[in-house]
């Protein structure tokens, strides 16, 4: 039986077990729901760990916002730090999560009964504290609920590691094997590794992109952008002088031309 910090026994909610939530009534579940709060406690969060766990989080949750977004045909929830409620278990709050062929609003937990399914990803991100809880106790954890994948990444070690269920068999997580350097997820189409301190995703051969990234390639667009134009302007520039100056010759060399004519005629009647 878990306990709080405190010792104390079936300390926090939970959500009804699938039975439960069988017999209920509409709104009675709709109670339910209503009734699981939003948040989690201090006891049952890990120590704070720090901007480099901070930022790995926000990164990671913004690369893969950014990537769905454009490809919206892939429906994928995404959620950091979301209470999730499975049935009868104690809640939990991921660092990341993922959830395939859902609706992508927003949401303040995820209840797997009223939901209808569970979590596909799963990413925790280590810095400091207890490393055991997620390198053996949620390795344990996640895969006796069924999570398809649970990555870590150890920003302090800066290593990844990587597990999934099998396709049959007991819910034992299994090493996802490493690629010329790369995790593959099946559940989200893409491959991971940790790239010069960055966890860098990457979909078949394209990276990615942090958003100081993209800022900086957009940044480099735009100034190759505005010296195009300007080498396209000057070019228009050097061309119409060129046009300009044509035409100020031809000009010339029509005067000329209307000179001799009048000359030659003067002569021929001279001569005549």
């Amino acid at each position: 039986m878990e306990r709080d910090r405190r010792g104390n026994a079936e300390a926090f909610p939970r959500a009804p077990s699938q039975q439960e939530w069988e017999a209920m009534s509409v709104e009675e579940r709709e109670q339910v729901v209503d009734s699981l709060p939003g948040e989690v406690t201090w006891d049952e969060m890990a120590m704070p760990e720090g901007d480099r766990h901070l930022r790995a989080k926000v990164s990671a949750l913004d690369v893969l916002e950014a990537h769905f977004s454009r490809h919206r045909r892939h429906k994928v929830y995404l959620g950091a730090e979301l209470p999730v409620y499975y049935p009868g278990e104690r809640r939990f709050a991921p660092d990341l999560l993922a959830v395939r062929d859902v609706e992508r609003h927003e949401r303040d937990k995820w209840v797997v009964s009223a939901e209808g399914k569970g979590l596909d990803w799963v990413m925790e991100v280590h810095v400091g504290g207890d490393r055991k809880k997620d390198a053996e106790y949620n390795v344990r954890r996640y895969a006796r609920l069924g999570i398809p994948e649970y990555f870590i990444y150890d920003r302090k070690k800066e290593r990844l590691v990587a597990y999934r269920l099998p396709a049959s068999g007991p819910r034992k997580y299994a090493p996802i094997p490493l690629e010329r350097g790369r995790y593959h997820s099946e559940q989200l189409g893409l491959d991971l590794q940790v790239e010069e301190g960055r966890l860098r995703f990457w979909a078949g051969r394209t990276p990615l992109l942090e958003s100081d990234e993209r800022i900086a390639r957009l940044k480099k667009e735009a100034r190759l952008l505005r010296q195009r134009a300007a080498e396209e302007a000057q070019r228009a520039a050097e061309e119409s002088r060129r046009v300009a100056e044509e035409s100020r010759r031809r000009e010339t060399a029509e005067q000329q031309l209307a000179k001799l004519r009048t000359e030659l005629k003067r002569l021929r009647t001279r001569s005549s």
